[in-house]
């Protein structure tokens, strides 16, 4: 395999995991979770759940196949499972959120929703197993390793920058930003558990 054949792969990984990841599609979420916090914690937040995505799919990605085969799940279930856990998280978006500044919640929904299910979820998953089976020797190995963290260092800056938004739309804004989010997440959980009733029947 030469040179400019892994830096295709390396390429076609980085551009399917970003469209799949969906920075942008996360951002509205992501700012009515820490709308109410700090900047230094807003800035935490963003790396700390680009941290989480990167290490799930780095997980997958090496150990994916023996993960689910020893679990004797599929990609179906895991949809299912993830698009009710989102579900949740929409209905309190829609109901309202806690804005208790403890730090452990803070870490909380870095982890989920926000590391996943909704950045490393089911798609992401299944995107990063189907790359890794792909791979034939160590520089497409490299190639899809720069994939994943340029994917995860795209992430990490968009969702840092995407905070500037909260200084113009103030709290109010955020407060609706929170409805819209829980709409919009509410749509994307009800579409994965769909898929994933769809796939196990």
């Amino acid at each position: 395999m030469n040179e400019l054949t892994a830096l295709t792969f390396g390429l076609q990984a980085f551009v399917t995991l970003l469209v799949i990841l969906d920075p942008p599609g996360a951002a509205p979420l992501f700012l009515s979770l820490v709308g109410n916090k700090e900047r230094r914690a807003q800035v935490r937040m963003a790396w700390l759940a680009a941290v989480t995505s990167l290490s799930i799919i780095t997980i997958f990605a090496l150990f994916g196949q023996f993960i689910v085969d020893y679990l004797e799940i599929s990609i179906s279930a895991l949809q299912g499972a993830g698009g009710l856990l989102l579900l949740l998280i929409s209905l309190d978006l829609l109901k309202g959120i806690d804005n208790a500044q403890d730090k452990n919640v803070e870490k909380n929904v870095a982890l989920v929703p926000l590391g996943t299910p909704l950045l490393a979820g089911p798609g992401a998953i299944v995107t990063i197993m189907l790359f890794a089976s792909r791979v034939e020797g160590s520089e497409m190995a490299l190639g899809l390793a720069g994939a994943v963290l340029g994917a995860h260092v795209v992430i990490g800056l968009t969702l840092m920058f995407s905070t500037r938004i909260i200084s113009v739309i103030k709290e109010t804004g955020v407060a609706l930003l929170a409805k819209v989010a829980g709409l919009l997440t509410a749509a994307i959980a009800f579409e994965m558990v769909m898929t994933g009733i769809k796939g196990l029947l």
